[in-house]
């Protein structure tokens, strides 16, 4: 018995130590381009570590008792009762509960406080959605239906709604999304931090992540994250368009 659990610690510790050098050499997470998207990241990769140590305990456990403590040919009997190890039932109980407190507190009340950051926005956008389209309203009146353009650096807020069914408003580079209901206004907060389009990254899109109809699929929008000044052209390039289109 005490070579078992020597053979089993050992086996633990191996797999643990593979597993934790995994999530922290190799990319398990698309690049973020919006300070959420590093929150949403940062908590991933903390539950995946906290999480490494107890899968390896579990399949070292199965796969050691498989290998050494299986039915050799057809078995004629029930085998020997067997007792767990109170000891170990404790530990395991006593550390567990110290994982699920630790993972409310971090990334749970802290991610939440962390993610939902501060309440003032630079600049308000209208979003509203329909199968199987999107439209962007900006504070100046300025609509657009064919690409969503964001000032980087910026504190965003977006006015949600849709038309017709449930939607869901996400930009996969900023790691966060919500629903647009019909009837009401749903707020969405981001800042983003970097430059990009949907060229350059297909994650830099508004995609509709709720199941809408027979076009859901190709209900998405591309997005470019641009400096200030380009931002500011854009919008005024747009607004002239639109007035000579009136006049």
């Amino acid at each position: 018995m005490r070579r078992d659990w020597i053979v089993v610690t050992v086996l633990w510790s191996v797999l643990t130590v593979i597993g934790e050098l995994a999530i922290f050499t190799w990319s398990m997470v698309p690049e973020g381009y919006a300070r959420e998207a590093e929150v949403v990241n940062d908590a991933f990769l903390l539950l995946l570590a906290f999480s490494v140590p107890v899968a390896a305990f579990v399949m070292t456990m199965v796969g050691y008792s498989v290998v050494m403590f299986r039915s050799k040919g057809e078995p004629t009997e029930d085998g020997p009762p067997m007792k767990g190890e109170p000891a170990v039932i404790t530990a395991w109980l006593i550390i567990t509960t110290l994982l699920v407190f630790t993972v409310l507190v971090n990334p749970g009340f802290v991610g939440l406080s962390d993610i939902r950051g501060d309440a003032d926005a630079d600049v308000v956008i209208g979003i509203q959605s329909q199968r199987w389209t999107w439209e962007a309203t900006y504070e100046n009146g300025v609509v657009s239906g064919d690409e969503l353009v964001l000032p980087v650096d910026t504190r965003i807020r977006f006015d949600i709604t849709a038309t017709d069914v449930l939607h869901s408003f996400w930009i996969p580079a900023f790691a966060v999304k919500i629903d647009a209901v019909p009837g009401r206004t749903t707020e969405l907060l981001v800042t983003p931090e970097r430059l990009g389009d949907a060229d350059s990254d297909p994650n830099v899109r508004v995609q509709c992540a709720e199941l809408c109809g027979s076009g859901h699929a190709a209900m998405s929008m591309p997005v470019r994250i641009v400096e200030q000044d380009e931002y500011e052209q854009w919008l005024d390039g747009l607004l002239e368009a639109a007035a000579g289109e009136g006049s």
